[in-house]
């Protein structure tokens, strides 16, 4: 199949998105999406980390042991949708900025089922 140029765009994004697809995972089902923000200090870490739970968002705080950094993820649970990533991406890093950080990227974990599994056949 030729890429779908207005589904996944030529950015980091839509690169991530396609290979997704090729690798066979389902982009109509939900997935958990994390983003991640970074930042200097504990307090403004601590500060965005409140802030975001008062607006009901998932998340993790920890402190990266090599760094020294603070990392935020904010766990959304939709289905992988270019427009949408854009969306969240421009709100976190309004956020992160807000309280001196940086937004630093997203991930999830790729869904991809084999149909041609025997009944018998256990995943691993």
């Amino acid at each position: 199949m030729a890429r779908d140029y207005q589904q996944f765009p030529d950015d980091d994004n839509g690169n991530v998105l396609w290979q997704m697809y090729e690798d066979g995972d389902d982009l109509t089902e939900a997935h958990e999406i994390e983003f991640s923000l970074a930042f200097q200090s504990q307090e403004n870490a601590e500060a965005c980390a409140l802030s975001l739970l008062k607006e009901e968002q998932k998340i993790t705080l920890f402190q990266d042991e090599d760094t020294n950094e603070w990392f935020i993820t904010i766990y959304v649970y939709m289905e992988p949708d270019y427009s949408d990533i854009v969306d969240l991406e421009d709100w976190f890093t309004k956020i992160a900025t807000q309280y001196h950080g940086e937004y630093d990227g997203w991930g999830c974990m790729a869904y991809v089922y084999d149909d041609d599994l025997d009944e018998d056949t256990q995943p691993i």
